[in-house]
């Protein structure tokens, strides 16, 4: 049971800190310091769940967006939308999926080597520290000034590739991805809604990618003999984290 609140705590921060620009993995990784699952006395393993646990509840927030913004993200509903409008949802899509390949890229390249070097508290402490700053210069560098797309349907190919550069930040543990493709998407003239939404949308196919990604390597240590499969009590509170956080 103990371990069950730990996972309803996890999926707290998980869903609130998701979509503000304060990074959701950095609470994650800071979190277990105070709090820390003990399914075993072995601290190899308890870290290599831990691990997987950060990025897979992470796909219970994503949920959200999915079930919040089902109809504007929707290109097959045929009878609520028109042709133009399934065709503007399809361009959207293809928007989105362009914007994510660079941080996909540099993600599958550099993610062991991020996890190694920059997975810990110091690193996310200064990326908090450094992103709050740069949304307050942000704020003031942009007051008065009107922004040139309002509209997340407006968002034009160089726009979406641009947020999708911005993106790339957040692989540093502590940035917050939100935080940095909103912020990218003003300093290049998006309004912060039009921004939002567009991050929002980002994050769909972004954390299916990397929760995939993720899971495919804890598969692969569990093969090679380097981690235990999950029982049923470490399963059951993946699932209760990923749906407190939705």
């Amino acid at each position: 049971m103990i371990e069950f609140l730990k996972a309803v705590r996890f999926g707290i921060v998980e869903g609130i800190t998701e979509w503000l620009p304060v990074s959701s993995t950095g609470h994650l990784i800071l979190l277990p310091d105070w709090l820390t699952f003990r399914f075993t006395e072995d601290a190899r393993l308890l870290a290599e769940f831990g691990e997987m646990f950060e990025v897979v509840i992470q796909l219970g927030a994503i949920l959200a967006v999915i079930v919040l913004f089902f109809h504007k993200l929707n290109p097959f509903a045929f009878k609520t939308k028109t042709k133009e409008e399934r065709k503007q949802t399809w361009n959207l899509w293809f928007k989105v999926c362009a914007a994510i390949v660079p941080s996909g890229v540099l993600g599958v390249l550099f993610d062991d080597w991020m996890e190694d070097h920059l997975h810990g508290g110091i690193p996310v402490a200064i990326a908090l520290i450094v992103y709050g700053i740069a949304f307050i210069l942000v704020e003031k560098r942009n007051e008065g000034v009107e922004p040139r797309i309002r509209k997340v349907w407006d968002i034009d190919w160089r726009t979406a590739i641009l947020i999708g550069c911005f993106q790339c930040l957040s692989l540093i543990p502590g940035t917050s991805r939100s935080g940095s493709t909103i912020l990218g998407a003003i300093l290049i003239g998006v309004s912060r809604g039009a921004g939002a939404e567009f991050s929002f949308f980002m994050a769909i196919p972004t954390m299916l990618g990397a929760s995939a990604l993720k899971l495919l390597k804890y598969a692969l240590e569990i093969v090679k003999g380097e981690a235990l499969a999950p029982n049923g009590t470490e399963i059951a509170v993946l699932i209760t984290g990923c749906i407190v956080a939705f």
